[in-house]
């Protein structure tokens, strides 16, 4: 490069008068030197973090301060952008061209004068003397917004004496604590005895006089209790023996009618089609509530009702008013408040409002006590009692307090520590609700600056919203809060940002996977939401699109629009927006072709769409730093552009509009850093999703949800051997279209088994949505013959991982489903065997020693269940070892067996139907050695659709069952009723056994 330079430089002197060298030499040094400006701008980027989480405190304190943070914040964010475009010009070097593209289209300089693009051409590609970045259009893009850059940073840098800002100060250092579990504060405190007075008032008999429905009012401050006090009534079981229909809505602010009368619905009927966005009126909704209790005795619970404009909010209320009355008389409603103005315009007379008051001192200890100490023995820690009380008096009878308190106190076990946090001087700080700021401002401060991130991201949402806990942690993974650490995954590492969240009790109500006991959800309470918007109140906001704003969205970098037609042009002012959740109506003509959404907003990192949008512009590739695009299930767009795949910076791509979308782009193999490709297919339409080949380039996937398989003859579309190098992926994973696979080796190519971190498996032989009838099966047709063996050689081929938990294998043409691999699957819990039309017998699952669910389904040719069913061989039949016991189906709880309409006979040991000894009361079986137990732990039993079936094994009696259920199967129906059923002496010992 050294050598080259003079040369060029002489070139340019020949070419143009000084003047124009001298301004050609500065653009060609600025090419030049970007790589090392670049390695300083790092640096710099750095150096502002470190300054903006040691000035964060005092900006809270301090006018002056937070316009001078501010400034250095926006300064952060530009610095992220410029060295975020530097990467992404890296990263499109490593994507390899595509045949037939144009090299001129990435590389061609774009100087500004015509005079310079005259002077470039005539030189060979500067390329040469490039280190990282060939591109001249992004070296001269970015050599300049660094030099705008050093300008702004320096301008900030010498202006901090004007706003009293010493760098070399120490800010307080906080002990950082390692979080490892949650606390889950399982008993109520302090409330017990306000739960008595919902309750008299719900329970009571009243008179006829009396208004129907009656409504109760909780009212207290923000952080109270008054949510807890009216779960605690509305799930006592006198409550719900009392009510025919119980329904629990969340209000909040803003007040919406047609969302509130859809959560009405939602607890009456949740399936009710009026829930499908079908019905859009309130007064359409409010009819279908009418219908729905009609004559029936209800108790309705309204969760924080707010009334910052009585008359209007009192207007809006009216409606429901007059449709909740034509519930049974005795009827309820218990409303929760933070004022009595909104209790009367609900309709509660004096009489039946409730005041809930403060918590005691001692109440509030408790609750610090339990959340701070676990399961330790406070005795072990008396020195630290009389702190812990004084904190509690800081609580002002709040709970919410106490829990944030606690949270914070979480092993804090030296005395110097409490005795800080009583005299920090966060307490004295204006209240964001009396009482609550300190404590909230005490967690907040504990957390990292990550961590700190991650929190204020949730501003983003509205209240009472159920934030899925994968989804947030993708958006701030988006976001770029995440970073790898060694070998360890960045979803590992924002799932210990969100216990640290939950654990500090920033989130709460949670609802958890009944299998792994994971959270799945959670919502954050109001005066938490509160907090965290006065935290972002310059940087985040909510827009109904129609409305004229003034508002400065130059700082804006998280916004939620709601749009119709169009929107107001202020809102393009937000160049540096990170965040657009863009909703539109239901019945919205906004079109994005026409809008300049891809022109200004180029800094998002995260992009939703909710809403009939029917097709996204070309221009999405301007989006160059996105890393998050997710379209809900009411999007319409049936094929995404192209553009899409430039995107190479993209993390995550969910599609929940699986009804809609029909195809996926043929350059996604481009989407190198694609983490998350999830297509959501639960209200699916029918049709096959059409795969490109070029998946497997995709090898940093963690999760791929679906993976559709395209027919022989289609040249373009994805094929299963393009599974080879995804061994990444993880989670749930279901594919299809696997009876179009006519090559073993290509199934063995998919290399299942190095897929170790997968734990759900759904192999599905047919697209979903097509469907083969028997009698286009037939023996002597050739391609049925075909498609029979290559269907159970390429099932025999797909050997998954051996530590898989559950696996789906679904319309198999095939007399077998037995695999080589099947009873190595050692840790199965759940297997359901769909649609295998062709299947003479079933594999011998009962060696399966841990699963807990299995579910036959829709297997005609099967005739009968027998040994081969139980798993037990000849040869260990014949054993004459008295010490040997063999398990049969040990840990099967559940056991479903549906539309197998040929099968005649479900037999016992050998053969007969009934060969139990003396060990059967013990729940063994003997077969002349060894010792057979056959399902010993088994709890549910469905039989469904099996006309022809006329029999239940006899081992059925020693087993534990709690629930039968036949259901479409006369002849065994007729022999298991009561009286002179003949297997009524196999079932009698079942608690609930219905009969259909």
């Amino acid at each position: 490069m050294d050598g080259l330079l003079p040369s060029l430089v002489t070139e340019l002197l020949k070419q143009l008068g000084s003047f124009a060298a001298q301004q050609a030499l500065q653009e060609l040094l600025l090419l030049v030197g970007v790589d090392e400006e670049i390695e300083n701008l790092q640096y710099n980027f750095k150096m502002v973090q470190a300054m903006l989480n040691k000035f964060e405190e005092r900006r809270l304190r301090d006018d002056a301060v937070k316009l001078w943070y501010d400034k250095l914040e926006d300064a952060y964010y530009m610095i992220d952008d410029v060295l975020d475009t530097w990467e992404t010009a890296k990263i499109k070097l490593q994507i390899p061209k595509e045949e037939g593209e144009k090299a001129a289209h990435s590389n061609a300089p774009a100087p500004p004068e015509k005079k310079m693009k005259k002077v470039w051409s005539s030189f060979p590609s500067p390329s040469c003397c490039f280190r990282q970045v060939d591109n001249v259009s992004v070296r001269h893009e970015v050599g300049h917004k660094i030099k705008k850059l050093n300008v702004t940073l320096a301008n900030i840098l010498q202006g901090k004496q004007e706003f009293g800002i010493d760098l070399n100060s120490q800010p307080e250092r906080v002990e950082r604590l390692e979080i490892t579990s949650f606390v889950d504060v399982s008993k109520i405190v302090g409330r017990n005895e306000y739960k008595d007075d919902p309750l008299n008032n719900l329970l009571g008999v009243g008179s006829q006089q009396e208004s129907n429905p009656l409504v109760i009012s909780l009212v207290g401050v923000g952080g109270i209790g008054k949510s807890t006090v009216a779960k605690l009534a509305y799930n006592d079981s006198k409550v719900r023996d009392h009510f025919q229909k119980l329904m629990w809505v969340s209000v909040s602010d803003p007040f919406d009618q047609c969302k509130v009368a859809k959560a009405i619905i939602q607890e009456l009927a949740p399936t009710h089609e009026s829930l499908n966005n079908t019905t859009t009126t309130l007064q359409a909704l409010l009819c279908i509530v009418c219908d729905l209790i009609k004559d029936k005795k209800f108790f309705l619970v309204f969760d924080d009702v707010w009334a910052k404009d009585v008359p209007k909010e009192s207007e809006k209320w009216e409606p429901f008013k007059d449709a909740l009355t034509h519930g049974a008389q005795g009827s309820r409603i218990l409303v929760t408040t933070r004022n009595k103005d909104a209790a009367h315009m609900m309709g509660s007379t004096k009489t039946h409002i409730i005041n809930l008051g403060n918590l005691f001192v001692d109440d509030c200890w408790l609750i610090i006590r339990k959340i701070a100490f676990i399961d330790e023995n406070i005795d072990q820690h008396k020195d630290l009692e009389p702190l812990g009380r004084q904190l509690a008096d800081k609580c002002h009878g709040l709970p919410l307090a106490a829990k944030l308190i606690g949270g914070y106190m979480h092993e804090k076990r030296i005395k110097e520590q409490w005795e800080k946090v009583l005299e920090s001087s966060l307490w004295d700080l204006e209240d964001v609700e009396k009482g609550l700021l300190g404590p909230l401002l005490l967690s907040y401060y504990e957390l990292s600056s990550v961590e700190k991130q991650c929190f204020l991201f949730c501003a983003i949402f509205p209240k009472d919203h159920v934030i899925n806990r994968f989804e947030l942690i993708i958006h701030w993974m988006a976001q770029g809060y995440i970073n790898s650490k060694g070998n360890r995954e960045m979803e590992d590492i924002a799932e210990e940002y969100f216990e640290k969240l939950a654990m500090s009790s920033f989130f709460q109500d949670f609802e958890k996977d009944e299998n792994d006991g994971r959270i799945k959800s959670c919502k954050m309470h109001d005066i938490v939401h509160d907090f965290a918007q006065s935290l972002t109140k310059d940087v985040c906001f909510t827009i109904e699109g129609k409305e004229e704003v003034k508002i400065d969205f130059k700082r804006a970098r998280q916004l939620s629009l709601i749009v119709k037609e169009t929107f107001s042009e202020s809102i393009y002012e937000a160049k540096n927006l990170r965040t657009l959740f863009l909703h539109s109506h239901v019945h919205s003509e906004f079109n994005m072709h026409k809008s300049k959404s891809f022109d200004h907003f180029r800094c998002l990192r995260t992009l939703i769409l909710v809403g009939p949008f029917t097709k996204l512009p070309d221009a999405v590739e301007n989006l160059i730093h996105l890393r998050c695009f997710h379209m809900y299930g009411n999007v319409k767009i049936e094929e995404l552009p192209e553009t899409l795949c430039n995107l190479c910076n993209l993390q995550t791509l969910n599609i929940d509009n699986g009804a809609y979308i029909k195809k996926l782009p043929q350059g996604m193999g481009k989407l190198i850093n694609l983490r998350q490709l999830r297509i959501d297919t639960s209200w699916h339409g029918g049709h096959t999703i059409k795969f490109p080949n070029g998946i497997g380039k995709l090898t940093c996937l963690r999760t791929l949800s679906q993976f559709y398989i395209s027919g022989k003859d289609d040249k373009e579309g994805c094929k299963l051997g393009e599974l080879k190098n995804l061994n990444q992926l993880r989670g749930s994973f279901k594919m299809h279209g696997l009876g179009n696979v006519v090559d073993v080796g290509e199934a063995q190519n998919a290399q299942l088994k190095k897929k170790i971190h997968l734990h759900n498996l759904v192999l599905n032989f047919l697209g979903e949505g097509q469907f083969l009838q028997e009698e286009e099966l037939k023996e002597e047709d050739e391609e049925s013959r075909r498609r029979m063996e290559s269907d159970v050689a390429v099932l025999n081929a797909l050997e998954p991982p051996s530590h898989l938990e559950k696996l789906s294998i679904t319309r198999v043409m095939s007399t077998t489903v037995y695999t080589d691999w099947m009873t190595s699957l050692t840790n199965l819990k759940s297997l359901n065997i769909d649609g295998c039309s062709q299947l003479e017998c079933l594999p011998p699952l009962g060696k399966l020693p841990l699963l807990k669910e299995l579910e036959i389904w829709g297997a005609p040719n099967v005739k009968k269940l027998g040994d081969e069913f139980l798993g037990i061989e000849s040869e260990n039949k014949s054993k004459k070892d008295d010490c040997h016991i063999i398990n049969i189906f040990p840990n099967l709880r559940v056991l479903k067996i549906s539309y197998m309409k040929n099968c005649e006979e479900w037999i016992g040991m050998g053969g007969k139907r009934e060969e139990v000894e003396e060990e059967k009361d013990s729940g063994l079986v003997s077969v002349s050695h060894p010792i057979i137990k056959i399902m010993p732990r088994l709890e549910s039993l469905t039989i469904k659709g099996c006309h022809k079936l006329k029999c239940l094994p006899d081992y059925l009696r020693t087993t534990p069952l709690q629930k039968l259920f036949i259901s479409k199967c006369p002849i065994l129906k007729q022999r298991c009723k009561t009286e002179r059923g003949d297997y009524l002496p196999i079932i009698s010992h079942i608690p609930r056994i219905n009969l259909r």
